[in-house]
């Protein structure tokens, strides 16, 4: 498989099922460990993937932090849960930031029963946040839709 890896390039790195090509190219230093870990995610079970991503999320620059994050979020989907060391660093980043995709996805994805407390906390907030937004959008379109009536009337 590892013909098939171009680090150059990143092509087939989505692929990547091998941990330890993976260790080897964070000694090396490579512009694409990014897709590596989301390759990793998608191919190992959590516990192997788990090591990188947090390594990823360490190591990475600011224009490649976002990775990590969605290597996590993949975990999530693919396996209904995280190591509890993924779950401390999305808690670490919080919502709102390169994070918040990986913990939303987490809410959706991991069972409420497997949640640890701070995960539980954010979906009830996050799912009563989004009623009340429901509910003032809804109010808006009928109050829009109102004036529109009477603008009608009027003329």
């Amino acid at each position: 498989m590892a013909a098939e890896w171009d680090w150059q390039t990143g092509k087939g790195l989505l692929g990547m099922d091998d941990p330890s090509e993976v260790d080897a190219a964070f000694e090396r230093g490579e512009a694409s460990l990014g897709a590596a870990v989301i390759g990793l995610a998608f191919n190992c079970p959590p516990e192997v993937a788990s090591p990188r991503i947090l390594r990823a999320i360490e190591v990475l620059d600011r224009s490649r932090r976002d990775f990590p994050f969605t290597a996590a979020a993949h975990v999530a989907r693919l396996n209904g849960r995280l190591t509890p060391e993924l779950y401390a660093a999305l808690r670490a980043e919080g919502m709102g930031g390169f994070a918040d995709h990986a913990i939303r996805d987490t809410l959706t994805y991991v069972p409420f029963r497997d949640l640890p407390p701070w995960f539980k906390w954010q979906l009830v907030r996050t799912t009563v946040a989004d009623k009340l937004e429901s509910w003032r959008l809804t109010a808006a379109d009928a109050a829009e839709e109102a004036c529109k009536v009477v603008r009608r009337r009027r003329s």
